[in-house]
Parts: structure tokens; C-alpha cells; sequence
């Protein structure tokens, strides 16, 4: 702005002094006006460029929470019901109070391991190596991680051919459906999860048969968002709330196909 000015008194000042004609004052005007023109392009385009850098930053972080609270949430969720189980039965069955510690220092390794490698990114800026992300042909797991309350897992088709950030997602989805249950459900007995496909489309439900605390109803979590977030960046909807009939339902439908 300060160059700005001083070029135009400058040729206001030449224009009083030496005024030759209105072809030399156009012309001397266009000049002016192409060099504000040529600083404002390059300006507004340092402004694009470091707008964009900051959106790329944002959306990393993002994705680094949603998968540092997905993943790590639920570890910590099967050591805490683990460690209550095993506190439980110590006195009288001290075999399955040490079988429950093992299962706590298994979660509390796989846990470590999932931190340390979101912090070697976030600390030396470069890919780490993760392992083979879990999809939908390991759902069953998530019955073996917590016997109690039960966790039935139902399929249904052939899920070898979904892309992988499809396949991701809806384990992902269901991974955190059943620790929100597990976590916010009162009295919760059962926990279903059953994935189904059509031509175009897959889809999760997550149900309980648990009474959803009160806050649970009106608030949505860092998981919730995390799980909508997933479902919306593939093209796909997901709807989560207390059923009619008690418990709570996750419903999510997510192409097969990316949208372009």
C-alpha cells in the first residue's frame, strides 16, 4: 500500500509537471494499473497457496484424531471391562482374574503401539509403516475381544472386492459402535452387528438391547463425529439414535463405488 501511494503522487506529480498528452498520460496510467494488477495476482495467490497448506494441515489433523479415537478408545475400553471383570471374579477364581490381566496387557500393547506410530508422524513428518488396516473380514474379532456382554457378528456376502477405505471404514464404524455400547449402555446384554451388500452399496447396523444413558441422547461424542465424518467422506450416510423399542441403533450405508 505504501509503494501504492508513492507510485501514484509520483505520477500525479509528473503529470502537473510535464503533461504532454493524453496518449503519454494513458499509457503511463495502463503501466501503473498492470504492475497493481500483477502485485494483487500475486498476492491473492501466496493467500490461496497458504490457505490450502493450512486445510491440508487441518484435514490431517482430523484424520489423525479420528483414527487415534477409534482405535486407541477401544483398547482402553476392552482394558477397563477386562480389568472390572477380573477384579470381580479374583477372589474366587483367581485362573480367570489372570487370564483377564493377559488380555489387558495384550490391548495395552497393541494400544502402545498404535500411539507411538500417530506420535513418530506427528514428531519426524514422514509415513510410517502401519500394519494391514482391519476391514470387514475381521469383524468377528470383535466377539472374541469382550465375551461378556455378547457381541454377535453377522456378514453376509463376499467382501474380498470393496475398495480398502471402504473396507476400513466399516470396520472402523463397527469397531466404535460397539465400544460406544459397551462404554454408554446401561445393562446392555447383547450387541449385534450385522454388515449386508447390495450391487452398489454396503451396510452396517450396530444394535444393543442396553438403556442409553441420558446425556447420550442429546450429546454427540468425538465418536459419533468421527463415524459420520467417515461415512460422509466416501459418499455414505450413517445414522445413530435410541431404537423404539430400547437400546441403541447405528445405521450406516456406504457405497462400493468412490464418488468422484
Amino acid at each position: 500500500m505504501i509503494g501504492l501511494v508513492v507510485a501514484v503522487m509520483a505520477a500525479a506529480m509528473s503529470i502537473v509537471t510535464d503533461y504532454t498528452g493524453r496518449a503519454e498520460l494513458f499509457g503511463g496510467l495502463g503501466i501503473l494499473a498492470a504492475a497493481v494488477a500483477s502485485g494483487a495476482a500475486l498476492r491473492l495467490r501466496a493467500e490461496s497457496q497458504r490457505r490450502s497448506r493450512e486445510q491440508i494441515r487441518n484435514q490431517e489433523r482430523v484424520d489423525l484424531a479420528r483414527e487415534l479415537h477409534d482405535s486407541v478408545a477401544h483398547h482402553v475400553s476392552a482394558i477397563t471391562l477386562q480389568a472390572q471383570a477380573g477384579r470381580a471374579v479374583a477372589a474366587q477364581r483367581p485362573e480367570a482374574a489372570l487370564e483377564a490381566l493377559a488380555v489387558v496387557e495384550g490391548e495395552a500393547a497393541r494400544t502402545l503401539a498404535e500411539m507411538r506410530a500417530v506420535v513418530r508422524v506427528l514428531r519426524d513428518r514422514q509415513p510410517v509403516q502401519y500394519a494391514p488396516r482391519a476391514g470387514a473380514a475381521d469383524l468377528a474379532s470383535l466377539a472374541r475381544d469382550h465375551p461378556t456382554p455378547v457381541i454377535d457378528v453377522e456378514t453376509a456376502g463376499d467382501f474380498s472386492g470393496l475398495r480398502p477405505q471402504v473396507d476400513a471404514a466399516i470396520y472402523r464404524i463397527a469397531q466404535e459402535s460397539v465400544t460406544n455400547a459397551l462404554r454408554h449402555a446401561r445393562g446392555v446384554t447383547r450387541v449385534h452387528v450385522l454388515v449386508t451388500q447390495s450391487a452398489s452399496a454396503v451396510r452396517l447396523r450396530v444394535s444393543d438391547d442396553g438403556h442409553p444413558e441420558p446425556a447420550r441422547a442429546t450429546t454427540h461424542g468425538f465418536g459419533l463425529v468421527g463415524m459420520s465424518e467417515r461415512a460422509q467422506l466416501l459418499g455414505g450416510t450413517l445414522h445413530a439414535g435410541p431404537a423404539p423399542h430400547g437400546g441403541w441403533i447405528v445405521d450406516a450405508e456406504l457405497p462400493k463405488e468412490l464418488p468422484r
